[in-house]
């Protein structure tokens, strides 16, 4: 496992928010190739720190009325 710091998270946060995809922190840079690996490089270390591996669960019901009964 590899132990990622706060300043990494912070930075990865900020340059997808500013749409960019180089990210500077900690006296490196790292270049993602899409907005998209960005994020799953965000999404990996989130679940890192909350300690599990698999998805975030997602809550909802949804529902619907016939209207002819």
């Amino acid at each position: 496992m590899t132990d990622w710091t706060a300043s990494e998270l912070s930075a990865l946060r900020r340059a997808y928010a500013s749409g960019t995809t180089r990210v500077s922190y900690d006296g490196k840079s790292v270049d993602y190739g899409t907005a998209e690996d960005l994020l799953a490089r965000i999404r990996t270390i989130e679940r890192a720190v909350v300690g599990t591996d698999r998805p975030l669960p997602v809550a909802g019901l949804a529902g619907f009325v016939r209207g002819d009964k």
